[in-house]
């Protein structure tokens, strides 16, 4: 099994249809069928099942499927590293990012960097902080961007600046007299809903403070839970930058008044492996201004 059998499988996978496949390719249909025989016969098993009009994977062809994702992914990325470590400052940086970092990124030191290396693409890939750590450990990102809390001792990171959480919910779950904030005991009377990375860091600081939150909704996006505030089903807690890229129309949105309910992205990357000269280059913008752990 080589790549060059798993790009043309994954082609096949993605056109459903050989004659399609070997087009995307640029190649004859007969080699495209070849390869994929021989694949299916080094590796024992049956990879795809043959229709009149499309072709679908089996189980196995499914499972290899997802592996050559990742395969190709990771010799892409050792590409980028042995390139990058060639040119000097040109080529490729690839990030991996959360979503609940829009509200911040692509940020000025970002911009600078930019401008200094001009000849440098950003390939970004999303996902939840654990998704985002899983590309680091297999080498498919130089870089990762997520958000506390995660098994900081795992990595090298360097740290944005705190940033307070804030409550959103629609206008007629507001009190009357409400004023420019809200307090946790508050909060305390209401159906929270909240991002899951921050359940621990919620629980705990209203334990601290003698209260005991209700969670009416756990999700794992940003996006969700202000989603739901919309609907009214609840208050959403959720880091304040991400109402930058939001749309928060009929939500009526309030500082919390609790120094603990903070946060703040990371730029994380392995500490055994090797990082690129384009890595070290950015990690030096993104220091300008930043606190350093």
């Amino acid at each position: 099994m080589n790549l060059k059998q798993l790009r043309y499988f994954m082609a096949i996978a993605e056109e459903h249809q050989i004659t399609a496949a070997a087009k995307k390719l640029h190649i004859a249909q007969p080699p495209l069928s070849y390869e994929l025989s021989q694949l299916e016969k080094e590796l024992g098993v049956v990879l795809v099942k043959r229709g009149p009009r499309k072709t679908e994977l089996t189980d196995a062809g499914e499972l290899l499927y997802r592996r050559a994702e990742q395969i190709m992914a990771m010799a892409s990325a050792a590409e980028r590293e042995v390139q990058s470590y060639g040119k000097g400052m040109s080529g490729v940086l690839s990030i991996g990012t959360i979503s609940s970092s829009s509200g911040v990124l692509p940020s000025k030191e970002m911009l600078e960097f930019a401008k200094h290396y001009p000849r440098v693409r950003f390939e970004l890939r999303e996902g939840n902080t654990f998704a985002i750590i899983d590309m680091l450990e297999k080498g498919i990102i130089d870089l990762g961007i997520v958000r506390e809390p995660f098994a900081e001792d795992r990595f090298h990171c360097r740290y944005s600046g705190y940033e307070p959480m804030v409550a959103v919910r629609r206008k007629e779950r507001e009190a009357p007299d409400s004023g420019g904030s809200v307090t946790l005991a508050e909060l305390a009377k209401e159906p929270l809903i909240i991002y899951r990375r921050f359940e621990h860091l919620i629980y705990e600081t209203f334990k601290d403070n003698g209260l005991e939150p209700f969670i009416c909704c756990l999700n794992d996006d940003a996006r969700t839970t202000c989603a739901w505030a919309m609907k009214g089903f609840g208050v959403g807690l959720m880091p304040k930058s991400i109402l930058g890229v939001m749309n928060t129309e009929g939500l009526i949105v309030r500082d919390i008044e609790s120094e603990k309910l903070t946060t703040r992205l990371a730029v994380i990357w392995e500490k055994n492996r090797y990082l690129s000269p384009l890595g070290q280059k950015y990690i030096e913008f993104f220091e300008m201004g930043q606190e350093i752990k």
